[in-house]
């Protein structure tokens, strides 16, 4: 049963400790003054991410015989400290949100596609940040090389079937906003393929 299998792997990536530091940053902020046409002026602050301002691509893989590719990976600061969640990662400098959605899905599970539908782009946190989420729906994918994770990235890729991805994202293992997003707006189109199927 899919809970035995990802409970497993929950288990072997668990944070056990976490110890605060101070001589690493990541995220940065720059404050603006900014005028409105109607006169008014408002401070704000604007978050950026590494050298980008954090926008991502955010890939539900089908795969050809109608699986989906789901990550599990450490999420530390989630109650469980690990989460299930669809392939997804930073749009780098210079690059398009589906050069971006290619290579996280190849990177994180050593799978490509046939064909990448866009189907919308939302912003994460408008409040304080420019950066802005593209989802995609990559069909007939099919595993072509080992993953290509960075030192410190810990995946483990599973193919579930739709109704485990389901099973998955309403008992509460898939934690990301984005990827209950992009199921839930393929909800009907996978219900279709699965119902199809049996």
């Amino acid at each position: 049963m899919i809970k035995d299998k990802i409970d497993k792997i929950i288990e072997e990536l668990k944070t056990v400790k976490k110890e605060k530091i101070t001589d690493f940053h990541f995220f940065d902020t720059e404050s603006y003054k900014c005028y409105l046409n109607n006169g008014q002026e408002i401070l704000r602050e604007r978050l950026i991410k590494g050298e980008c301002d954090g926008s991502a691509s955010v890939i539900l893989p089908l795969t050809v015989d109608n699986k989906v590719v789901v990550c599990i990976e450490p999420r530390v600061f989630t109650d469980t400290t690990v989460s299930v969640d669809l392939p997804a990662g930073y749009i780098e400098k210079d690059e398009t949100a589906e050069d971006a959605a290619k290579r996280e899905l190849l990177e994180e599970t050593g799978y490509t596609c046939g064909e990448l539908k866009h189907l919308g782009r939302f912003y994460q946190d408008h409040g304080i940040s420019s950066a802005c989420n593209h989802y995609y729906l990559a069909l007939n994918c099919y595993k072509v090389s080992e993953q290509k994770l960075d030192e410190d990235e810990f995946v483990k890729q599973l193919e579930v079937t739709i109704e485990e991805l389901f099973y998955l994202l309403d008992n509460g293992y898939m934690k990301s906003i984005n990827s209950a997003y992009i199921i839930e707006k393929c909800r009907p189109y996978l219900e279709r393929i699965n119902n199809e199927k049996n």
